[in-house]
């Protein structure tokens, strides 16, 4: 069954690979198919299941006295906003998004730049750690006074 493809017209040519493409697709039906039935008769003679076979994702039980992730499944609000396009965001987690490493590679361009509120942070974070370092500051300055008398 050899085919000449070089005297075929390209009208030819399309209808022929579109031919060749549904019977592969008819011939990998009919190998799923059979698959199919040799592993449904094999679990059958087993006794076994498909589940107790191979565990899907999902289905694993929690097993006792393990405390079970409770922020699984919640959703993070996002940290920051393309300029060029307010629908796309990122929370910061994970492997940057492309549009955050293209604007990155623009010139004065910074990741706080890309915060969402204009680079205003409202954490509670910041203030804690400036009175750390002033009570710091402090104490190392009553050490010096100590240690002149």
């Amino acid at each position: 069954m050899a085919v000449n493809l070089k005297v075929l017209s390209p009208s030819e040519l399309q209808a022929l690979i579109n031919n060749a493409q549904a019977q592969m697709s008819d011939a990998r039906k009919n190998l799923v198919q059979d698959v199919r039935t040799k592993i449904d008769s094999i679990l059958k003679e087993s006794g076994l299941t498909l589940d107790e076979v191979y565990h899907r994702r999902g289905t694993k039980k929690a097993k006792p006295g393990k405390v079970s992730n409770s922020l699984k499944g919640t959703t993070i609000a996002p940290k920051y906003r393309n300029p060029e396009d307010a629908s796309q965001t990122w929370t910061g987690r994970g492997r940057k998004p492309s549009w955050v490493a293209e604007a990155l590679r623009k010139r004065g361009v910074t990741l706080d730049s890309l915060l969402i509120g204009n680079g205003k942070t409202t954490t509670k974070k910041a203030p804690k750690k400036a009175a750390k370092k002033a009570v710091k500051k402090a104490v190392k300055k009553m050490a010096r006074r100590k240690a002149k008398v």
